[in-house]
């Protein structure tokens, strides 16, 4: 029996980079996957690609930053699937600069995705687990949420509150049968990275011991893992998949 078998999943930001890895590893173990992102020509390209393939796979354009939008795309799901058993919160913004010269638009555009929605999400879903006594909440933080990074004042606030939201909502929601837990992604190559100069990526792959960036399978990797009944007494925890970077 794959790991994911019978399960249903919601997986924001699954169009591209680590989210679409995501995808590809949950629909692989047997998942029944919900692709949530806000670019809708790429997820409904993702969405025909994994019909295609025979995989169960259904993509809505959610922006999740909006809870109107998110409760009831997240209602839709339980009444088509008569059940949540996973919500992976990968989606995900950037917008760096230095403290002086980061507009206060900067600092709410990712506030409002990257902290907001997690709660916006983990909101709505949690009620359909708690009637099963079943879930499994994974949210994406980051090593800059552990250690800072210059120029991200935006993007470390929201990753750092993920991790305190993660320890909450694991003493809130363990009783009730369900995991919480986050991922710490260290420096991935995804789509974003590959557009960076050469000597950014050379530098972040100077300040990672393994002497490589990360893949989005590994996160995925990751996440499966979690999400996946072998994880069952792992609770309230961050687990750093970033070949030991020091920042």
């Amino acid at each position: 029996m794959k790991r994911l078998e019978n399960r249903i999943a919601v997986i924001t930001g699954g169009a591209q980079g680590i989210g679409k890895a995501t995808v590809d590893k949950f629909v692989d173990e047997g998942a029944s996957v919900v692709v949530w992102d806000v670019n809708d020509e790429i997820g409904t390209a993702l969405e025909k690609q994994m019909l295609a393939a025979g995989h169960k796979c259904r993509f809505m354009k959610v922006n999740v930053a909006r809870y109107e939008e998110v409760e009831k795309a997240m209602a839709e799901v339980a009444k088509e699937f008569g059940k949540i058993d996973i919500l992976v919160n990968n989606a995900g913004i950037l917008r760096d600069a230095t403290l002086v010269k980061m507009s206060p638009e900067q600092w709410q555009q990712v506030i409002d995705v990257n902290l907001t929605g997690v709660f916006n999400c983990t909101h709505a879903a949690a009620p359909y687990m708690i009637e099963k006594q079943y879930g499994k909440i994974i949210n994406a933080s980051s090593v800059v949420g552990l250690y800072g990074n210059f120029g991200q004042s935006n993007y470390v606030a929201a990753k750092s509150g993920i991790i305190g939201m993660t320890k909450v909502w694991g003493k809130e929601l363990g009783r009730k049968g369900i995991n919480v837990n986050a991922i710490a992604p260290g420096f991935i190559a995804t789509e974003m990275v590959a557009s960076m100069p050469e000597k950014v990526i050379a530098m972040m792959k100077d300040k990672t011991p393994l002497g490589r960036l990360g893949r989005p399978e590994d996160i995925a990797n990751a996440y499966c893992f979690l999400a996946s009944d072998e994880a069952s007494f792992i609770n309230a925890t961050v687990l750093s998949v970033d070949g030991g970077v020091v920042l």
